[in-house]
């Protein structure tokens, strides 16, 4: 103003009780002052006295919060090309950014080509809500909360103007409950002069803290229920408990930056302690949510009980981060719980077939068992012990190859893959071509979709690449590994029928079957007859 130099639109956006309405006045006073000193309004002069009582003609001010229709725009607008006993003619809205479509539309129209006396000063708290094309013919100005000295320094003021019987603890008080907002540390201040209190009234969360603790859901839920019963709102507890867990998480994290003073340090910093920093992210983001769920709730309290229960009851909640809590605790339970394990020795590494043998003495060797049970499938398959390489051949014979391709070869291989292979035996071997034997044409003719899995078992235990030959033997009973049968004879006679008795349903590898089908029915209704 001291240079003439003024815009014809100003946006004035920042949170709520940092002086927009209020700068606005101040603006429209200095605009026509009588007297300014230095651009300044001299608060003296009529007009700047019916600016403050608010009864001048030069200045305007709407609350488009409640008039923000295309209609009020128009009759605002329309009246902005008559004539002002003032200077200039100054229209203030108020929370701007509520204006409807067509009203903002109206009001665009005005800022394109505005009349050469009149300035426009639109206040909102939400400066990304209006329009672009309304805040690109605007200059914008953010304002910003207050510090806690300036905010200090403006109710002592207030204190000295108004003389008032007030102590600096009660000052302080109320400065910490403006957070920043000089209108809201006005009205903290009044309430305190007003019921003599100094101390804030606030909920007695400890009971809240303690349930995320321990993970009790019903003492969260008991401990809401009486706070709700004391006359506390759930919105208003939900934003006060989220702000003590907002505390609780910057004194782990920055504690420099956070604002909690005296006894309530202490005590957020403990809580923070025992919470640890995942879970207290966890409730300050699940609060958070819940804020916003509240703003629709027909039920507000009912939304606060099931993030308590949520949060109390990971099992309940099916995030990630939920998930992960679990995890943590049960990684935990574990470690608190297991015994100390001695350390297992190192296994005995296999002899690669062609391999020479070592020249150390070689270690006792375990005896094989002489039953073994039906292979277990490979998921589940116990680790099995380690036969020590021969030192009397470079490569091992058949009877050694078909005991570890039935005791460690089959139950590495897929369950489909199992029920053909149990029925198949070793019947050559030369050191890289290994030769199995299967009782009908028909299963022969399956195998090549068992190859690949069959392939990577064999060069898991023999540590070489082999290949694999398939024929077929009619007559063929696979060997127990206790007892490898010997080599198959070209055409060997069947067995017959009445060789076989109710001890062979205990064989390891089941009864003889000829085909996949027979496979599936043996293996699924073990003693079943299939008749036609």
């Amino acid at each position: 103003m001291a240079r003439d130099r003024v815009s014809h639109a100003y946006l004035f956006s920042g949170p709520r009780g940092t002086g927009k309405t209020t700068t606005a006045r101040i603006l429209a006073k200095a605009l026509n002052c009588e007297h300014p000193l230095e651009g300044d309004a001299c608060n003296v002069c009529a007009s700047c006295v019916a600016i403050t009582r608010g009864s001048s003609l030069d200045v305007t001010e709407l609350d488009a919060a409640s008039n923000n229709g295309v209609d009020d725009i128009r009759e605002i607008t329309a009246g902005a090309w008559h004539g002002t006993p003032g200077r200039w003619k100054i229209y203030i809205f108020d929370e701007v950014h509520q204006l409807s479509k067509p009203a903002s539309a109206a009001l665009l129209k005005t800022l394109e080509e505005p009349p050469p006396h009149v300035v426009f000063v639109l206040a909102t708290t939400d400066p990304h809500k209006v329009l672009p094309t309304i805040r690109s013919r605007t200059q914008h100005l953010e304002f910003r909360l207050i510090g806690g000295d300036t905010l200090s320094t403006l109710l002592h003021d207030v204190q000295g103007a108004a003389g008032l019987a007030v102590d600096d603890t009660t000052i302080e008080t109320a400065v910490r409950l403006g957070r920043g907002s000089a209108r809201d540390a006005l009205s903290a201040l009044d309430q305190l002069l007003a019921t003599g209190a100094t101390d804030e009234t606030l909920p007695d969360f400890d009971g809240l803290f303690q349930a995320l603790v321990d993970g009790d859901a019903v003492g969260g839920l008991t401990t809401l229920a009486r706070l709700t019963g004391d006359g506390w709102d759930p919105e208003q507890l939900a934003e006060s408990f989220a702000a003590e867990v907002r505390q609780a998480f910057l004194l782990q994290v920055a504690p420099d930056v956070a604002d909690a003073v005296d006894t309530d340090r202490a005590r957020l910093s403990e809580w923070g302690r025992q919470m640890g920093l995942a879970r207290t992210v966890r409730v300050l983001e699940s609060f958070g949510r819940a804020l916003r769920e509240m703003k629709s709730a027909p039920e507000k309290l009912v939304v606060l009980e099931v993030v308590m229960v949520r949060l109390t009851r990971p099992e309940l909640d099916a995030t990630l981060d939920a998930l992960a809590e679990r995890v943590t605790n049960l990684e935990r339970q574990e470690r608190s719980s297991a015994p100390v394990a001695a350390t297992p020795p190192a296994p005995t590494a296999l002899r690669p077939i062609g391999a020479t043998a070592p020249t150390a003495t070689a270690p006792t060797a375990t005896a094989p068992t002489s039953g073994p049970s039906r292979a277990p499938a490979a998921t589940s398959a116990p680790p099995v012990p380690v036969e020590p390489p021969s030192t009397d051949s470079a490569s091992p014979t058949v009877e050694e190859v078909r005991r570890r391709f039935v005791e460690r070869v089959i139950p590495r291989t897929s369950r489909g893959a199992q029920l053909v292979l149990k029925s198949a035996t070793v019947v050559d071997f030369d050191g890289s071509r290994i030769t199995l034997a299967v009782a009908s044409e028909e299963i022969r003719q399956n195998t090549d979709q068992i190859a690949q899995g069959l392939k990577g078992a064999l060069d898991h235990e023999f540590r070489v690449p082999l290949t694999v030959g398939w024929v077929v033997d009619p007559g063929l009973r696979p060997a127990s590994p206790s007892a490898p049968r010997a080599h198959h004879s070209a055409t060997p006679a069947p067995e017959p029928a009445a060789d076989f008795d109710e001890s062979s349903a205990d064989d390891p590898h089941g009864p003889i079957v000829t085909s996949v089908a027979e496979h599936l029915i043996t293996e699924m209704f073990p003693g079943a007859e299939e008749i036609s």
